[in-house]
Protein backbone atom coordinates (compact mmCIF):
# COMPACT_ATOMS: atom_id res chain seq x y z
CA UNK A 1 0.00 0.00 0.00
CA UNK A 2 1.33 3.13 -1.28
CA UNK A 3 0.75 5.74 1.78
CA UNK A 4 1.38 9.85 1.84
CA UNK A 5 2.53 10.93 5.43
CA UNK A 6 1.44 14.63 6.48
CA UNK A 7 2.41 16.02 9.82
CA UNK A 8 4.85 18.60 11.12
CA UNK A 9 5.12 18.69 15.21
CA UNK A 10 6.37 15.79 17.66
CA UNK A 11 3.63 14.53 17.88
CA UNK A 12 3.19 13.99 14.17
CA UNK A 13 6.76 12.47 13.55
CA UNK A 14 5.51 9.67 16.25
CA UNK A 15 3.12 8.88 14.06
CA UNK A 16 5.81 8.30 11.10
CA UNK A 17 7.66 6.77 12.84
CA UNK A 18 5.36 3.67 14.20
CA UNK A 19 4.70 4.23 10.08
CA UNK A 20 8.46 3.50 9.18
CA UNK A 21 9.19 0.91 11.47
CA UNK A 22 6.55 -1.14 10.67
CA UNK A 23 6.24 -0.49 6.84
CA UNK A 24 8.55 -3.93 5.90
CA UNK A 25 6.58 -6.12 8.21
CA UNK A 26 3.31 -5.28 5.70
CA UNK A 27 4.89 -4.24 2.94
CA UNK A 28 3.94 -0.72 2.65
CA UNK A 29 5.38 2.11 0.72
CA UNK A 30 5.45 5.42 2.30
CA UNK A 31 5.54 7.57 -1.20
CA UNK A 32 6.48 11.19 0.34
CA UNK A 33 5.73 13.52 3.85
CA UNK A 34 3.83 16.45 3.81
CA UNK A 35 5.54 19.13 6.66
CA UNK A 36 4.64 22.84 6.93
CA UNK A 37 7.16 25.52 6.06
CA UNK A 38 10.11 25.79 7.74
CA UNK A 39 10.13 28.75 10.33
CA UNK A 40 12.66 31.59 11.52
CA UNK A 41 14.05 31.12 15.48
CA UNK A 42 16.23 32.43 17.67
CA UNK A 43 17.78 35.59 17.41
CA UNK A 44 19.56 34.99 13.72
CA UNK A 45 16.25 34.00 12.77
CA UNK A 46 17.58 30.64 11.03
CA UNK A 47 15.38 28.68 9.16
CA UNK A 48 14.51 25.42 11.56
CA UNK A 49 12.86 22.14 10.47
CA UNK A 50 9.89 20.97 11.39
CA UNK A 51 10.62 17.67 13.54
CA UNK A 52 8.74 15.96 10.95
CA UNK A 53 10.85 16.92 8.20
CA UNK A 54 13.75 16.37 10.81
CA UNK A 55 12.74 12.61 11.18
CA UNK A 56 11.94 12.11 7.52
CA UNK A 57 15.05 13.09 5.94
CA UNK A 58 17.37 11.86 8.60
CA UNK A 59 15.44 7.98 7.53
CA UNK A 60 15.59 9.08 3.85
CA UNK A 61 11.69 10.01 2.71
CA UNK A 62 11.42 13.24 0.61
CA UNK A 63 9.55 16.08 1.53
CA UNK A 64 7.36 18.45 0.70
CA UNK A 65 6.77 21.85 2.46
CA UNK A 66 3.78 23.03 -0.37
CA UNK A 67 2.78 26.51 0.88
CA UNK A 68 -1.06 25.49 -0.24
CA UNK A 69 -2.95 22.06 -1.16
CA UNK A 70 -5.35 24.13 -3.51
CA UNK A 71 -2.99 24.94 -6.68
CA UNK A 72 -2.08 23.03 -9.58
CA UNK A 73 1.05 22.31 -8.48
CA UNK A 74 0.62 19.98 -5.75
CA UNK A 75 -2.68 18.78 -7.56
CA UNK A 76 0.03 17.26 -10.05
CA UNK A 77 2.52 16.19 -7.36
CA UNK A 78 -0.40 14.85 -5.37
CA UNK A 79 -0.84 12.33 -8.86
CA UNK A 80 2.53 11.98 -9.15
CA UNK A 81 2.90 10.44 -6.00
CA UNK A 82 -0.34 8.12 -6.08
CA UNK A 83 -0.94 7.48 -2.90
CA UNK A 84 -3.55 4.99 -2.07
CA UNK A 85 -3.58 6.04 2.21
CA UNK A 86 -3.13 9.63 3.41
CA UNK A 87 -2.08 9.45 7.12
CA UNK A 88 -2.60 12.68 8.73
CA UNK A 89 -1.08 13.94 12.36
CA UNK A 90 -1.11 17.66 13.47
CA UNK A 91 -0.14 18.56 9.68
CA UNK A 92 -1.57 22.34 10.51
CA UNK A 93 -3.30 22.89 6.82
CA UNK A 94 -7.20 21.71 6.08
CA UNK A 95 -7.24 19.11 3.43
CA UNK A 96 -9.41 20.50 0.02
CA UNK A 97 -12.23 18.35 -0.99
CA UNK A 98 -9.64 16.98 -4.47
CA UNK A 99 -7.08 15.72 -1.57
CA UNK A 100 -9.83 14.14 0.73
CA UNK A 101 -11.23 11.73 -2.45
CA UNK A 102 -7.82 10.95 -3.99
CA UNK A 103 -6.83 7.84 -1.93
CA UNK A 104 -8.49 4.42 -2.66
CA UNK A 105 -8.56 3.98 0.77
CA UNK A 106 -8.84 7.69 2.35
CA UNK A 107 -7.28 9.77 3.94
CA UNK A 108 -7.18 8.98 8.08
CA UNK A 109 -5.99 11.56 10.96
CA UNK A 110 -5.07 11.01 14.33
CA UNK A 111 -6.36 13.43 16.94
CA UNK A 112 -5.51 13.92 20.64
CA UNK A 113 -8.64 13.23 22.32
CA UNK A 114 -11.83 10.97 22.50
CA UNK A 115 -13.51 12.48 19.52
CA UNK A 116 -16.44 14.29 19.36
CA UNK A 117 -14.89 15.76 22.63
CA UNK A 118 -12.30 18.89 22.13
CA UNK A 119 -12.46 19.08 18.52
CA UNK A 120 -9.51 21.44 17.15
CA UNK A 121 -5.95 22.28 17.26
CA UNK A 122 -5.09 21.70 21.78
CA UNK A 123 -7.10 18.87 22.67
CA UNK A 124 -4.30 17.28 24.56
CA UNK A 125 -3.63 21.25 26.70
CA UNK A 126 -7.69 21.43 27.40
CA UNK A 127 -7.88 17.72 28.81
CA UNK A 128 -5.23 18.82 31.41
CA UNK A 129 -7.33 22.50 32.23
CA UNK A 130 -10.28 20.66 32.52
CA UNK A 131 -9.16 18.18 35.06
CA UNK A 132 -9.79 15.14 32.94
CA UNK A 133 -7.86 12.13 34.61
CA UNK A 134 -8.22 10.09 30.94
CA UNK A 135 -7.85 11.12 27.78
CA UNK A 136 -6.39 9.22 24.61
CA UNK A 137 -6.47 9.81 20.75
CA UNK A 138 -9.01 8.95 17.98
CA UNK A 139 -8.15 7.60 14.58
CA UNK A 140 -10.87 9.35 11.83
CA UNK A 141 -11.58 9.45 8.31
CA UNK A 142 -11.05 12.86 7.54
CA UNK A 143 -14.37 14.84 6.33
CA UNK A 144 -15.23 18.02 5.69
CA UNK A 145 -15.56 20.16 8.69
CA UNK A 146 -12.59 20.45 11.09
CA UNK A 147 -12.47 16.58 13.23
CA UNK A 148 -15.71 15.87 12.51
CA UNK A 149 -14.84 12.45 10.59
CA UNK A 150 -16.16 9.49 11.27
CA UNK A 151 -13.94 7.25 13.95
CA UNK A 152 -12.30 4.21 13.41
CA UNK A 153 -10.44 3.35 16.97
CA UNK A 154 -9.87 5.46 19.67
CA UNK A 155 -6.84 4.42 22.47
CA UNK A 156 -6.68 5.31 26.28
CA UNK A 157 -4.05 6.89 28.04
CA UNK A 158 -4.08 7.86 31.61
CA UNK A 159 -3.89 11.67 32.89
CA UNK A 160 -1.24 11.98 36.00
CA UNK A 161 -2.18 14.01 38.80
CA UNK A 162 0.91 16.33 38.58
CA UNK A 163 1.13 15.72 35.15
CA UNK A 164 1.74 18.25 32.68
CA UNK A 165 1.30 18.91 28.78
CA UNK A 166 5.12 17.85 27.78
CA UNK A 167 4.92 14.44 29.67
CA UNK A 168 1.12 14.08 28.31
CA UNK A 169 1.89 14.80 24.91
CA UNK A 170 4.96 12.69 24.44
CA UNK A 171 2.71 9.67 25.71
CA UNK A 172 -0.01 10.04 23.33
CA UNK A 173 2.33 10.41 20.69
CA UNK A 174 3.71 6.70 21.30
CA UNK A 175 0.05 5.50 22.29
CA UNK A 176 -1.08 6.79 18.71
CA UNK A 177 1.10 5.78 16.78
CA UNK A 178 0.89 2.05 18.28
CA UNK A 179 -3.35 2.50 17.34
CA UNK A 180 -2.36 3.69 13.72
CA UNK A 181 -0.51 0.36 13.15
CA UNK A 182 -3.66 -1.49 13.78
CA UNK A 183 -6.18 1.00 11.76
CA UNK A 184 -3.82 1.08 8.86
CA UNK A 185 -3.50 -3.09 9.09
CA UNK A 186 -7.45 -3.21 9.37
CA UNK A 187 -7.77 -0.24 6.62
CA UNK A 188 -5.55 -2.77 4.06
CA UNK A 189 -7.51 -5.82 4.77
CA UNK A 190 -10.50 -4.78 4.87
CA UNK A 191 -11.89 -4.88 8.68
CA UNK A 192 -11.72 -1.61 9.23
CA UNK A 193 -15.45 -0.01 10.93
CA UNK A 194 -16.52 3.53 11.07
CA UNK A 195 -18.49 5.45 13.99
CA UNK A 196 -20.09 8.96 13.26
CA UNK A 197 -19.90 11.55 15.62
CA UNK A 198 -22.72 12.85 17.34
CA UNK A 199 -22.64 16.24 16.79
CA UNK A 200 -24.57 17.09 19.81
CA UNK A 201 -21.57 15.72 22.27
CA UNK A 202 -18.67 17.81 20.76
CA UNK A 203 -16.81 20.47 22.84
CA UNK A 204 -13.83 22.49 21.09
CA UNK A 205 -9.97 22.74 21.96
CA UNK A 206 -9.12 26.21 20.23
CA UNK A 207 -5.45 27.22 19.95
CA UNK A 208 -3.87 28.54 23.38
CA UNK A 209 -4.26 32.51 23.47
CA UNK A 210 -1.65 34.82 25.31
CA UNK A 211 -4.02 36.24 27.45
CA UNK A 212 -4.72 32.67 28.53
CA UNK A 213 -1.38 32.44 30.26
CA UNK A 214 -1.97 35.42 33.18
CA UNK A 215 -2.32 33.41 36.29
CA UNK A 216 -5.72 34.28 38.74
CA UNK A 217 -4.88 33.33 42.18
CA UNK A 218 -8.75 33.97 42.62
CA UNK A 219 -9.61 30.86 41.16
CA UNK A 220 -8.89 27.62 43.21
CA UNK A 221 -6.37 25.81 43.62
CA UNK A 222 -7.20 22.87 41.63
CA UNK A 223 -8.10 25.13 38.74
CA UNK A 224 -5.12 26.87 38.74
CA UNK A 225 -2.73 23.44 39.49
CA UNK A 226 -4.51 22.33 36.47
CA UNK A 227 -3.99 25.31 34.19
CA UNK A 228 -0.36 25.59 34.89
CA UNK A 229 -0.04 21.79 34.38
CA UNK A 230 -1.23 22.58 30.92
CA UNK A 231 0.43 25.45 29.73
CA UNK A 232 4.20 23.79 31.05
CA UNK A 233 6.85 23.57 29.39
CA UNK A 234 5.27 25.99 27.19
CA UNK A 235 4.28 28.93 26.75
CA UNK A 236 4.05 28.79 30.69
CA UNK A 237 1.63 30.54 32.69
CA UNK A 238 2.53 33.60 34.37
CA UNK A 239 1.91 35.82 37.33
CA UNK A 240 3.31 39.08 38.98
CA UNK A 241 5.22 38.77 41.79
CA UNK A 242 4.87 42.00 44.17
CA UNK A 243 7.24 42.91 47.37
CA UNK A 244 8.68 45.96 48.94
CA UNK A 245 11.65 46.20 46.87
CA UNK A 246 10.02 45.08 42.93
CA UNK A 247 7.35 43.89 40.80
CA UNK A 248 8.26 41.26 38.43
CA UNK A 249 6.94 39.08 35.73
CA UNK A 250 7.94 34.77 37.01
CA UNK A 251 6.41 31.97 34.87
CA UNK A 252 4.95 28.95 36.48
CA UNK A 253 6.65 26.00 35.50
CA UNK A 254 5.27 23.26 37.99
CA UNK A 255 3.32 23.18 41.07
CA UNK A 256 1.16 20.83 43.59
CA UNK A 257 -2.05 21.35 45.65
CA UNK A 258 -1.16 21.90 49.26
CA UNK A 259 -5.13 22.51 50.18
CA UNK A 260 -8.21 21.68 47.95
CA UNK A 261 -10.30 23.71 50.10
CA UNK A 262 -10.75 26.38 52.66
CA UNK A 263 -10.12 30.06 52.51
CA UNK A 264 -6.90 30.78 53.92
CA UNK A 265 -6.10 34.94 53.53
CA UNK A 266 -5.72 37.30 50.48
CA UNK A 267 -6.18 35.88 47.70
CA UNK A 268 -2.38 35.66 45.76
CA UNK A 269 -0.38 35.43 49.50
CA UNK A 270 2.36 33.76 49.91
CA UNK A 271 2.06 32.37 52.99
CA UNK A 272 4.98 30.22 53.60
CA UNK A 273 8.38 29.59 52.02
CA UNK A 274 10.51 26.47 52.71
CA UNK A 275 13.50 25.83 50.80
CA UNK A 276 14.44 22.47 52.02
CA UNK A 277 10.98 21.66 50.94
CA UNK A 278 11.32 23.28 48.06
CA UNK A 279 7.99 24.93 47.94
CA UNK A 280 6.47 28.41 47.86
CA UNK A 281 2.61 28.27 49.02
CA UNK A 282 0.15 30.87 48.06
CA UNK A 283 -3.25 31.44 49.25
CA UNK A 284 -5.89 31.00 46.20
CA UNK A 285 -9.68 31.80 46.18
CA UNK A 286 -9.90 27.97 47.35
CA UNK A 287 -7.24 26.04 48.87
CA UNK A 288 -3.53 26.64 48.74
CA UNK A 289 -0.81 26.23 45.90
CA UNK A 290 2.17 24.99 46.16
CA UNK A 291 5.01 26.24 43.66
CA UNK A 292 7.89 23.96 42.94
CA UNK A 293 9.75 25.32 40.15
CA UNK A 294 9.25 28.58 38.16
CA UNK A 295 11.25 30.58 35.57
CA UNK A 296 11.84 33.93 37.27
CA UNK A 297 11.94 37.69 34.69
CA UNK A 298 15.03 37.20 32.41
CA UNK A 299 16.46 34.34 34.07
CA UNK A 300 16.21 30.23 33.18
CA UNK A 301 14.73 27.82 34.98
CA UNK A 302 15.00 26.98 38.85
CA UNK A 303 13.21 25.05 41.15
CA UNK A 304 11.47 26.76 44.09
CA UNK A 305 14.02 26.43 46.78
CA UNK A 306 16.83 28.11 45.19
CA UNK A 307 14.55 30.71 44.38
CA UNK A 308 14.24 30.83 48.07
CA UNK A 309 17.72 30.70 48.98
CA UNK A 310 18.09 33.59 46.53
CA UNK A 311 15.87 35.95 48.72
CA UNK A 312 13.56 36.55 45.86
CA UNK A 313 10.46 35.83 47.78
CA UNK A 314 9.44 35.71 51.08
CA UNK A 315 5.87 35.48 53.04
CA UNK A 316 3.94 38.02 52.73
CA UNK A 317 4.56 38.53 49.06
CA UNK A 318 1.87 38.78 46.49
CA UNK A 319 0.87 37.38 43.15
CA UNK A 320 -0.97 39.47 40.94
CA UNK A 321 -2.62 38.81 37.51
CA UNK A 322 -0.46 40.10 34.85
CA UNK A 323 -2.67 42.23 32.14
CA UNK A 324 -1.82 40.97 28.99
CA UNK A 325 -3.03 42.43 25.24
CA UNK A 326 -5.80 40.49 24.46
CA UNK A 327 -5.50 41.29 20.47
Amino acid sequence: MRILFMGTPEFARDQLTALWENKDAHGWDIVGVLSQPDKPKGRGYKLIPTPVKEYAESIGLTVYQPTTLRDEAFAQLLEQLDPQLIVVAAYGKILPRNVLDYPKYGCINVHGSHLPAYRGAAPIQRAIMDGLTVTGNTIQFMADGIDTGDMIAKDEVEIGENEDFGSLYDRMGKSGGKLLISVVEKIENGTASAEAQDDSLATYAPKIEKAECALDFSLSAQTLHNKIRALSPAPLGVAVLKNEKETKNIKIVSTVVVEKEGVHGEVGKILSVDAKKGLICAACGEGILGITALVPEGKGKMNAGDFIRGRKIDAGDVLLTPEFDKK
